[in-house]
């Protein structure tokens, strides 16, 4: 009994991480339109070389930190990006899902085609 117990946490926990990405494989194909209705007005929205756009949503997660005195403060933080990529004629192309430590002010469309990071894969 403690098995299936076991077995049926380890699925769930599974099951609850690969949502997000899952979902973002589904866009593929989308219409921009559709994308934002579903997912929201992205917080930053970038030109790429290729005349398409590549609209980013970003999420801050801080890691909590218990101090001996009890009390709960912010620690160490970071952002989950979701770049996704939009062509000339409004499709999705692909998505990307990465976590950086600056904030999504801080992204510039140059830096990143210098790192051969605009074109969709």
């Amino acid at each position: 009994m403690k098995k299936i117990l076991l077995f049926t946490a380890i699925m769930l926990l599974q099951i609850s991480c690969s949502s997000s990405k899952n979902a973002m494989n589904n866009s593929v194909g989308e219409t921009k339109a559709k994308l934002i209705k579903t997912w929201g007005t992205p917080v930053r929205t970038l030109a790429d070389n290729q005349d398409g756009q590549i609209l980013v949503y970003a999420d801050q997660v801080f890691m909590n930190e218990d101090n001996p005195d009890g009390s709960r403060i912010a620690g160490q933080n970071y952002w989950t990006y979701n770049y996704i990529y939009v062509n000339k004629e409004g499709k999705v192309t692909s998505t990307r899902q990465e976590k950086q430590n600056y904030p999504p002010q801080a992204l510039d469309s140059q830096k990143m085609e210098g790192m051969k990071l605009l074109t969709s894969k």
